[in-house]
């Protein structure tokens, strides 16, 4: 596991891609929570966050330099496709993820020439599980074993 979260020290996909998502998400009359002055129309059901339509895309509310402390300056107000990006980072460094998100933080990390995220596995300590079968206890066990005898020993069984 990470010690921190590294992208609190990146940004790289904020300043690479497109940050698109349905209209209704910046309109703060019918309860959409990312501030509609910080979005553009890309279509008429679709808007982008400002500075992320554009040949060299950087997020209007990203806040700092990209491979330095940044931050979202809406991060409580960010965009469905900003909060589903599948790599989730936990206050403890841990984090889970989705592989293809994975893949394509890391294809806007190459573009700013950082190096890639690997997929973590955490150690952890793995226990054979005891296996508790009902014939193993009490007088279970000991019809298993009358029945295991009596099988064997049948005269007519052996002819």
């Amino acid at each position: 596991m990470f010690r921190s979260n590294p992208c609190l020290n990146c940004g790289a996909c904020c300043a690479f891609f497109r940050v698109s998502f349905y209209w209704q998400e910046s309109e703060n009359e019918l309860g959409g929570p990312v501030p509609q002055e910080m979005t553009e129309d890309i279509s008429p059901y679709v808007r982008a966050m400002k500075g992320t339509n554009q040949a060299h895309p950087r997020c209007v509310a990203l806040r700092g330099q990209v491979h330095e402390k940044v931050q979202c300056a809406i991060y409580a107000q960010r965009s469905s496709t900003c909060a589903d990006f599948g790599v989730h980072w936990t206050s403890d460094g841990g984090f889970y993820q989705d592989y293809s998100d994975l893949e394509r933080c890391n294809k806007a990390r190459s573009a700013w020439h950082l190096r890639p995220l690997f997929m973590q596995v955490p150690r952890v300590q793995i226990q054979r599980p005891i296996m508790k079968h009902p014939r193993a206890h009490g007088h279970c066990a000991h019809a298993a074993l009358r029945l295991h005898r009596s099988h064997h020993n049948n005269p007519a069984r052996n002819q």
